[in-house]
């Protein structure tokens, strides 16, 4: 075990706070591994892991300066690491849970009672009908196959944010649809029926 960096790595850090990028390269080609692998246990996501250690990465290039004081890099590294993994799990978790809110209030007209519903689930189809074709499979995708967004970008072939904003644009499209061509009578049936349930 090194408690220290080693009088090599040393220098390869002063390199690098001197801005030699081919020493930055070095560096990452020996650490991106093992720190990828250290922030998949955190995160259980190969694809938020990857993103972290890129993140991380660019945050020590940035401030590559202050590498000339660091005394244990790898102990360093993995700090830094699991704070920015930590606060991307924080933020995934908000992300998740404005998007529960985003589908509540598509729904949120739904009766128990039947009446209504025929048309309340036809202008839901005609809504996802008129979505654009990605933002259409992303949905179908989180909605009907329960799909994560991890999950959905992968075989979508898109990043992570991408699925989030198309969901995001997807669900906010079917409730302004909803809500525009939804007829005056059923609409003041579904509000009496849930005022009738509180």
């Amino acid at each position: 075990m090194v408690d220290q960096v080693l009088p090599c790595e040393k220098e390869l850090l002063l390199r690098v706070a001197c801005g030699d990028e081919h020493a930055f390269s070095e560096l990452f080609n020996t650490y991106h591994q093992l720190l990828g692998t250290h922030i998949y246990r955190i995160t259980d996501s190969v694809e938020l892991a990857e993103e972290v250690v890129q993140d991380v990465f660019l945050k020590i290039w940035m401030s590559r300066e202050t590498l000339t004081a660091v005394q244990n890099f790898r102990a360093y590294l993995f700090v830094i690491s699991k704070n920015h993994a930590l606060n991307c799990l924080r933020k995934l978790a908000k992300e998740r849970i404005h998007q529960k809110t985003l589908e509540e209030n598509v729904t949120a007209m739904v009766p128990e009672d039947t009446s209504g519903l025929d048309t309340y689930y036809s202008l839901l189809d005609q809504a996802i009908d008129h979505l654009p074709p990605q933002q259409q499979k992303v949905y179908l995708l989180s909605r009907h196959n329960r799909l994560k967004y991890d999950e959905i970008a992968h075989q979508m072939g898109l990043s992570r944010e991408t699925v989030k904003k198309y969901l995001q644009g997807a669900t906010h499209s079917i409730t302004s649809f909803v809500q525009s061509n939804i007829d005056i009578s059923v609409m003041i049936l579904i509000v009496s029926i849930l005022f009738k349930k509180s």
